[in-house]
């Protein structure tokens, strides 16, 4: 028991919050989403799949710089992102939320089948090797801190576009209240555009961040999805705020409990604090929307 508090338990919280960042960042766009139209996208993990397969083609099959590939990517995946409102969510928007779900599920199963089809189920590698950085007996992966530093700027640039921008601030305002906007002058079919494409852009660097440190498949939504779907409710449905704590949260449990028994270990417990916050407060943490 004497080496529980050691260096080790040290770099595990410190991966943590490194996997944290990301979490915050993957759950940043569907947040953010369903805080401008009520609308969850149950597909949005397979945008980012679409994202990584974007990258991973136009730099191993076309021989586009890293770099330059994946800001095609993240363009690409905005503007899927506002085609997909623009012609499946914008006609359903004042249906029933099962019937919302029922189309952002189609899409899913649409985009997984579409990616088999084109890329087989084989696993892609972007190719790239980044090291690890050494400090003490600590080693952290540099894909790792490179995501988490975008991340974090990217979640600051969110954060200030919302707060400080008119666009933004159209975009919180009709998250709070829908029916007045229009009274405003405020056109609230551009604003819901506008969120859409703003969500995928930011799956679209969800999955420039992936590509670097996973192998990319038709499936690899699945592995993601309902991770980004948990962290979102327990913080609290379209709650900038509460999804970034809940990531942080979520994070730590996953990356401490692998340390102490083993990695799916970690996601156990995760599960069972989600749960048990869920029969202490079904809204989530931070229920009102930030």
């Amino acid at each position: 028991m004497e080496t529980i508090f050691d260096i080790y338990l040290l770099e595990a919280l410190c991966n943590g919050l490194l996997l944290g960042g990301l979490f915050a960042l993957l759950s940043l766009g569907l947040n953010l989403v369903f805080g401008v139209m009520d609308v969850v996208w149950i597909c949005y993990a397979e945008l980012i799949m679409v994202g990584m397969y974007a990258i991973w083609w136009l730099h191993t099959a076309q021989g586009v710089p890293v770099f330059l590939a994946c800001l095609i990517g993240i363009a690409f995946v905005a503007l899927l992102g506002a085609t997909m409102h623009q012609f499946i969510i914008r006609p359903v928007l004042q249906a029933e939320p099962i019937n919302q779900l029922l189309v952002t599920g189609g899409v899913l199963f649409f985009l997984q089948a579409g990616a088999t089809v084109v890329f087989g189920i084989e696993f892609r590698n972007l190719g790239v090797q980044l090291s690890s950085l050494n400090v003490g007996e600590m080693s952290f992966s540099i894909s790792r801190l490179l995501s988490f530093a975008v991340a974090a700027a990217a979640i600051v640039a969110i954060s200030l576009f919302l707060r400080k921008t008119f666009i933004g601030t159209a975009i919180r305002a009709i998250s709070q209240d829908r029916a007045i906007m229009p009274l405003m002058g405020v056109n609230p079919a551009r604003i819901y555009l506008t969120a859409s494409a703003l969500g995928g852009g930011l799956a679209g660097l969800g999955a420039a961040l992936l590509v670097l440190q996973y192998d990319v498949h038709p499936a690899i939504g699945l592995s993601f999805g309902p991770l980004i779907f948990l962290i979102c409710v327990l913080g609290g449905l379209g709650n900038l705020i509460g999804g970034f704590l809940a990531a942080f949260v979520f994070a730590q449990f996953i990356s401490v409990g692998g340390f102490f028994f083993q990695l799916e270990w970690g996601y156990v417990f995760a599960f069972i604090f989600f749960i048990a916050v869920m029969f202490w407060k079904p809204q989530g943490l931070l229920a009102k929307r930030a």
